[in-house]
């Protein structure tokens, strides 16, 4: 996610707690979080999938992102 939609999130979370906002700016928010979660959610998966975990007795084991979790 590119920094000006970030920018563009907390302008808009700026202006719901000072003034509120329109209909069209709460769905603009909402697709906009969903983006930023998104991408973060996609990063965190990424980096799990490149963790190793190394045992007492020195293997690696993978770590991976689709242990336990959702998808």
């Amino acid at each position: 996610m590119d920094q000006k939609k970030i920018d563009r999130i907390n302008e808009l979370a700026r202006k719901s707690k000072a003034e509120g906002l329109t209909e069209a700016e709460k769905a603009e928010q909402t697709e906009l979080r969903n983006e930023y979660r998104a991408a973060v959610t996609g990063n965190l998966r990424g980096q799990l999938e490149n963790t190793y975990i190394v045992t007492p007795d020195g293997k690696k084991k993978k770590l991976g992102a689709g242990h336990g979790g959702r998808k």
